[in-house]
């Protein structure tokens, strides 16, 4: 069983240590640096590296005791009822062409649970952070989801559109995408955080990891808004997400045909 946690000093370390990853990311943004194809096919390059060292030294500082998961090193020993997940740099292949949606994603899951996220977007200076019954924080100003509710009005954020059209719900997913007003596509982490700024009332994501997805769940949930991954379950270890404001929760999940 997990020890005691105290939610609001887990998510001052998720948000400092995202802070800390971001500003060791930006060191290298537009400069001329290598970047490797890894077994799965994604990119890492030495600012992951940089990033997940500077990530790592604050939350194993903090929760010596946790496990950790991190794209890059794997698999710390800890409490396994207690387990950090990191990202470092999600979009390291918008980071090396110069685009500015990227940054790092950490969350800690207390029995399976996501508890605590938190993001970064260090090129246009958005820190996101949250924790259950804590709310989700922008910069400090509390983010809500918007409230549209007709679908034809909603603006829908999506991942890789490769990915979702060649997912179970491929078919489902284009008739949201012909049927809503607008259309945003693969923005990594800056895609999933237009719909904690109001500024999209969805937000698909599939056939990526565990930590390309996790913060979001609570960070969405928080926000006011409904997440599950792409087959309704209550679940990140998919590596898939449907996030959606609550007024248009049912429409959208009764589309996908996961409600």
């Amino acid at each position: 069983m997990a020890e005691s946690l105290d939610l609001e000093h887990a998510m001052t370390i998720a948000r400092l240590a995202a802070e800390a990853g971001g500003h060791a990311a930006i060191e290298y943004f537009d400069r001329a640096i290598e970047r490797e194809r890894k077994a799965d096919g994604s990119y890492v390059t030495a600012a992951d590296l940089a990033a997940e060292q500077a990530i790592l030294e604050i939350i194993c500082k903090a929760f010596p005791e946790h496990s950790v998961l991190s794209e890059e090193s794997g698999v710390q020993e800890g409490d396994p009822s207690l387990r950090w997940i990191i990202d470092p740099l999600d979009g390291t292949h918008r980071f090396a062409r110069g685009f500015r949606s990227w940054g790092p994603l950490i969350a800690l899951l207390r029995n399976d649970e996501v508890v605590v996220g938190a993001m970064s977007i260090p090129v246009v200076n958005e820190i996101y952070w949250a924790a259950r019954g804590q709310g989700c924080w922008l910069n400090g100003v509390r983010c809500k989801v918007s409230e549209v509710s007709a679908w034809p009005e909603a603006n829908l954020s999506m991942g890789s559109l490769s990915r979702l059209v060649d997912s179970p719900i491929g078919e489902e997913v284009m008739s949201l995408v012909r049927s809503c007003d607008y259309t945003i596509t693969g923005g990594d982490l800056g895609g999933a955080s237009l719909i904690l700024k109001g500024e999209a009332e969805a937000w698909f994501e599939a056939g990526v990891q565990t930590w390309d997805v996790a913060p979001m769940a609570i960070m969405v949930r928080e926000a006011g808004g409904v997440f599950t991954d792409i087959a309704g379950g209550d679940t990140v270890a998919t590596g898939s997400a449907c996030a959606t404001n609550a007024a248009l929760s049912q429409h959208v999940r009764r589309t996908l045909g996961i409600l």
